[in-house]
């Protein structure tokens, strides 16, 4: 693959100041280090928000802001996230991508224990309707994958014309109650999807790298940033998510491949800007 596409995920839904003082909180933060990663070369961002208290959330009125400054600023993709914590009203997660029409949204496609202390629902029901009004609103869905069970529901929905063809999936790889963080975990899930399938893949902590690079030599498109592992090497705190994406730009490189640009992305996945 000679385009690939380069997602950061700058802040995620439970990483703390206090984790890392430089992970980004407010709107007004995040928009600044989304526009500083299309700088420094990010394709696409994955956006959470916080409530005023930096809390997990899905606070509108944040998502709001956040989505207009970096609109303002600049093209990259946005892919808001539908799964700001745990125990959300349904329409709470529905409402940013319904209003705010990214062109891509996550969608969770299965449920999982999470972290071995709580579970992540996304019942039958809730998944045909975020299908659905995913396609009403012109909305990619971006199919994230924590298990192999999670597959085979999108498999069913996409039978079911409930997800739109073709689909694009994401394999998260390395939560804990979810697959472990390893290349053989990785190739077989990629053994499972349609083969007109796109799709990336990232590994949460130490796994980032060896994941990111069994996914570019695989053929597919990666992920990084603070949502998913804030230390830049073993025992060193990143300084910012560009430090993510500017190393992911090397390793692009050095597979002799380019980065996608966000119109390229766009391509790539079939979005109309």
């Amino acid at each position: 693959m000679s385009k690939i596409i380069l997602t950061v995920a700058t802040t995620g839904a439970w990483i703390s100041k206090e984790a890392n003082p430089h992970v980004p909180i407010t709107p007004e933060e995040i928009a600044e280090e989304v526009y500083a990663c299309w700088k420094a070369g990010a394709s696409m961002a994955h956006i959470h928000v916080r409530d005023n208290e930096g809390k997990a959330a899905m606070d509108f009125d944040n998502f709001e802001k956040t989505v207009k400054m970096v609109r303002e600023r600049c093209d990259i993709v946005i892919n808001l996230t539908t799964s700001g914590g745990l125990g959300l009203k349904e329409e709470d997660r529905i409402k940013p991508f319904f209003e705010l029409r990214p062109e891509v949204a996550s969608y969770d496609a299965g449920s999982m224990n999470w972290g071995h202390n709580d579970v992540f629902l996304n019942s039958p029901n809730f998944l045909e309707k975020l299908g659905k009004t995913m396609q009403e609103c012109n909305v990619k869905p971006e199919l994230e994958i924590f298990d192999s069970g999670m597959v085979y529901n999108t498999l069913y929905y996409l039978e079911k014309d409930i997800l739109p063809n073709p689909p694009h999936y994401q394999f998260v790889l390395g939560v804990p109650g979810g697959m472990s963080a390893t290349v053989e975990n990785l190739v077989f899930l990629k053994s499972l999807i349609p083969s007109n399938a796109t799709w990336s893949a990232f590994g949460i902590g130490r796994m980032h790298l060896p994941i990111m690079y069994a996914a570019l030599a695989l053929g597919g498109h990666i992920r990084v940033g603070m949502e998913d592992n804030i230390y830049y090497t073993k025992g060193v705190l990143a300084e910012s998510n560009v430090d993510f994406v500017k190393r992911a730009v090397r390793i692009i490189n050095e597979f002799n491949s380019e980065v996608a640009s966000p119109d390229e992305a766009r391509q790539i996945l079939g979005l109309s800007k």
